[in-house]
C-alpha cells in the first residue's frame, strides 16, 4: 500500500523538506532524461513509462513546493519553497525545449500502444510543440527566458497578494447592523475605534450587514486595492512577457495560446461566449439593478448609482424584506464545526467513501488531515487548512499535494480556505462545498496510470464544473437539515431553505454580469495590454455591469486568477453551463445512489483520461447544452 507524505515536525525538518526533498526529485528527473537521450533501443512504450516516472517526480515536488509556499507559517520556509517552485518550473520548461528528449518521441509510431499510451504520446508531442522545441535556437532560448520570467512574475504577484493584507479603522458606530458575535470579536479601542482587516471573516460580514455605507466603502476599497501598487509593474510585465511568448510560438495572442488545450478551442471563441452571456443576462440584470437602486435610495435619498460596496448589502436587505430571508438568522444554523462535519458526511454518502481522521503532523496546527477510504482501502488523503492567518493564501482553493498513481503514489490534496471559526455565512457554506468538489475530484480521479491525466488534470475550462455542481447540495433542504443546527440544536427549517432558494434567484443575473466583468478583464488585459491598467479595468467593470466599481481602485492588482487562469477567467461561466446540465442527471434527487454512482464513475473517477466533452456525454447520454443554464438564469 502506498504511504502518505510524512511532514516534518521541526524547523530543520521543514528546511530540508523545502530544499533536499525537491532536489532528490530533480536528480531523479535528470537521470531519467539521460536514459531517454542515450538509449535508442527503448520502445515507445518504455519511453513513455520513463517520461511518466519523471512526470511523477516533478509533480510531487511542484505540488509540495506550491502548498508550502502558500501555507507554511514561517516566511523563511515559504521563501525556500517559492525558490524551489522557480527551479522546478524552469526544469519543466527546459525539458520541453530539449530537442534530444523531443526526438525520443517525435515520429514514434503508435502500433502496439495501448489507448492510454497513445493519448499520452499525443499530448506529449503537443506539449513539446507548445513549449517551443521546434523553434530556431535564438527563439527557443528567448521562449525559455520568457517562460521562466512568467513563473517568477506569477510567484511575485501571488506573494504580494498573500502578504498584502490591509486594515481600516472605523468608529464603533460604523459597525451598526453587524451580528453580535462579530461585535464581540471586534471591541473598540480607548478612542472608540475598531480595526477591520481584508481577511474574509471581516470582509464578508461587513459588506453584507454594515448599514453604515462609509464602513462598507472603506473596507471594500481596501480590498480592491490589495497588493497595489506592488503588483502594478509586475502585472504589466507579465502581460508583455506572455504576449511575446505567444507570438514566438506562433499564436496571435496569449488567449489563443491558452485555449488551444481547452474545450472552447480558440481565443476568438472567448468574446463570442462572453457575448452570449451578455445577451442572456442583460435584460434581467437591468431589472434587478433598478430594484437595488430604489432600495439604496431609501437609505440615501438622491444617490445616483449602486456600487460594488453596496451590492451584497442590498441583496441581503431585499431578500430579508421581500422574501423573509434574514441572513443573520440563516448563519445561526451554520457553526463552523457542524458545517465541516456535514460536508464530510454528505460527500461520504454521495461518493461511497469514508473519511478517517489521521493524527499526523502537517504544516500548521489548524490543519485537519483525513484518510479517504473505500471498502477499507485507503485511496487518498486530504488536508483541510480552513482559517486565515498572516502570510497564508488569502482566498479559497484546492491544491494538489501528490499525484495519485495506483501502487506508486497516494493521491493527496489540500484545501486552503479562510473561514470563520464561529458562524459561517451561507455563502461560505456554498464555497466550502465548491472547494470540496475540487478535492474529491482530485482524490477520486487520482487513480490513473499516467500523472499527465490524474486527478483533475483535465481541460481547464471544465475543471470548475464538478465543484459548481456540488454547490447545489448546499441549497438542498434535506442535505442542510442533516448537519445544520442553531444554538438550541434545531436544524434549519425546510421553509426557510425554500425561501432562500427563491430569494437566491434575485440578483443572479447581476452576479453573472459581475463574473462577466472579471472574464472581460482577464481576457482584454492579456489581449489588448492597455497602457493604463487602472482606467481600462475600471472602464470594463463599469460598462459590463450596472453595479459600478468604486472609482480609482486597482482590483487587478489583487486579482489572483490573472496568474493561473490568465486570459481565461471565462472558465467559471463555461463550467457553470456544464454544471447546470450535469444537475439534470440528478432528477431523482441529489442523494439518488444510482445517479451518484454514474456521476462518480463516468466523470470524477476518470480524471483526465478522456476529453471532458466525452465524459459529460457519457454521464448525460448526450452532449451538453446551454438550455439548463439559461433556465437557471431566468430564475427557474
Amino acid at each position: 500500500m502506498t504511504e502518505p507524505i510524512a511532514f516534518p515536525t521541526d524547523a530543520a525538518g521543514w528546511t530540508a523538506f523545502a530544499t533536499e526533498r525537491p532536489a532528490e526529485r530533480i536528480a531523479a528527473v535528470h537521470a531519467i532524461d539521460a536514459r531517454l537521450r542515450s538509449e535508442p533501443a527503448l520502445t515507445t512504450a518504455e519511453r513513455l513509462e520513463l517520461w511518466n516516472d519523471a512526470d511523477i517526480a516533478l509533480r510531487e515536488a511542484l505540488s509540495e513546493a506550491y502548498v508550502v509556499s502558500e501555507a507554511h507559517p514561517d516566511p523563511a520556509v515559504r521563501k525556500l519553497a517559492e525558490n524551489q517552485v522557480q527551479s522546478l518550473e524552469s526544469l519543466s520548461t527546459a525539458r520541453l525545449l530539449d530537442r534530444d528528449l523531443w526526438h525520443a518521441f517525435a515520429g514514434a509510431g503508435t502500433d502496439g500502444l495501448a489507448e492510454d499510451e497513445t493519448r499520452l504520446l499525443d499530448h506529449l508531442l503537443r506539449d513539446f510543440r507548445r513549449g517551443g522545441v521546434e523553434l530556431e535556437d535564438a527563439a527557443r532560448e528567448r521562449v525559455r527566458s520568457l517562460t521562466e520570467r512568467d513563473t517568477e512574475l506569477s510567484l511575485t504577484f501571488s506573494r504580494n497578494i498573500r502578504e498584502g493584507r490591509r486594515q481600516v479603522t472605523v468608529p464603533l458606530a460604523g459597525l451598526a447592523g453587524l451580528p453580535q458575535d462579530f461585535l464581540d470579536a471586534h471591541p473598540a479601542d480607548e478612542q472608540g475605534f475598531v480595526t477591520l482587516s481584508t481577511d474574509y471573516p471581516d470582509l464578508m460580514p461587513v459588506r453584507e450587514y454594515a448599514t453604515d455605507r462609509a464602513t462598507r466603502v472603506a473596507l471594500v476599497s481596501a480590498y480592491n486595492d490589495l497588493a497595489w501598487p506592488d503588483n502594478e509593474e509586475v502585472l504589466r510585465e507579465l502581460l508583455e512577457v506572455r504576449a511575446e511568448r505567444a507570438r514566438l510560438l506562433g499564436y496571435s495572442d496569449w488567449a489563443d495560446y491558452e485555449t488551444e488545450t481547452r474545450m472552447i478551442g480558440a481565443g476568438a471563441e472567448i468574446p463570442s461566449f462572453l457575448a452570449r452571456l451578455d445577451e442572456a443576462s442583460r435584460e434581467a440584470a437591468e431589472a434587478e439593478y433598478a430594484e437595488l437602486l430604489e432600495r439604496l435610495r431609501r437609505d440615501i435619498p438622491g444617490i445616483d448609482a449602486v456600487t460594488i460596496a453596496d451590492f451584497w448589502y442590498l441583496l441581503s436587505a431585499l431578500k430579508r424584506e421581500q422574501h423573509d430571508v434574514d441572513a443573520q438568522l440563516v448563519r445561526s444554523y451554520f457553526p463552523f464545526q457542524r458545517v465541516l462535519d456535514g460536508v464530510l458526511d454528505v460527500t461520504a454518502r454521495l461518493l461511497d467513501v469514508q473519511y478517517v481522521a489521521a493524527d499526523d503532523p502537517a504544516w500548521h496546527e489548524d490543519v485537519r488531515t483525513y484518510d479517504v477510504l473505500r471498502g477499507g482501502e485507503r485511496i487518498g488523503r486530504i488536508h483541510l487548512d480552513l482559517h486565515p492567518r498572516e502570510g497564508k493564501y488569502s482566498h479559497a482553493a484546492c491544491f494538489p499535494l501528490a499525484p495519485g498513481i495506483p501502487g506508486r503514489v497516494l493521491a493527496e490534496a489540500t484545501l486552503l480556505c479562510n473561514f470563520s471559526r464561529g458562524l459561517l455565512e451561507h455563502d461560505e457554506v456554498v464555497t466550502f462545498f465548491h472547494e470540496f468538489g475540487h478535492l474529491v475530484h482530485e482524490i477520486l480521479g487520482g487513480r490513473q496510470r499516467f500523472a499527465r491525466f490524474t486527478g483533475f488534470e483535465t481541460e481547464w475550462d471544465f475543471v470548475e464544473a464538478p465543484s459548481q455542481l456540488l454547490e447545489e447540495w448546499a441549497w438542498d433542504a434535506d442535505v442542510l437539515a442533516s448537519f445544520s443546527a442553531d444554538a438550541e440544536g434545531t436544524p434549519i427549517p425546510a421553509d426557510l431553505v425554500a425561501r432562500m432558494r427563491t430569494a437566491d434567484a434575485f440578483g443572479r443575473a447581476l452576479e453573472v454580469r459581475r463574473q462577466l466583468g472579471h472574464a472581460n478583464v482577464s481576457y482584454h488585459l492579456h489581449v489588448d495590454r492597455p497602457e493604463d491598467l487602472q482606467a481600462e479595468t475600471e472602464r470594463i467593470y463599469a460598462s459590463t455591469s450596472p453595479v459600478q466599481p468604486l472609482p480609482g481602485m486597482h482590483p487587478y492588482a489583487g486579482f489572483g486568477h490573472l496568474t493561473g487562469y490568465g486570459a481565461c477567467y471565462y472558465t467559471y461561466q463555461w463550467s457553470l453551463v456544464i454544471a447546470r446540465d450535469l444537475l439534470t442527471g440528478f432528477s431523482a434527487g441529489l442523494m439518488d445512489p444510482d445517479a451518484a454512482l454514474r456521476y462518480r464513475t463516468a466523470i470524477l473517477e476518470r480524471g483526465g483520461s478522456r476529453d471532458a466533452g466525452d465524459l459529460v456525454e457519457a454521464f448525460l447520454g448526450r452532449p451538453f447544452t446551454f438550455d439548463a443554464y439559461r433556465e437557471w438564469l431566468s430564475g427557474a
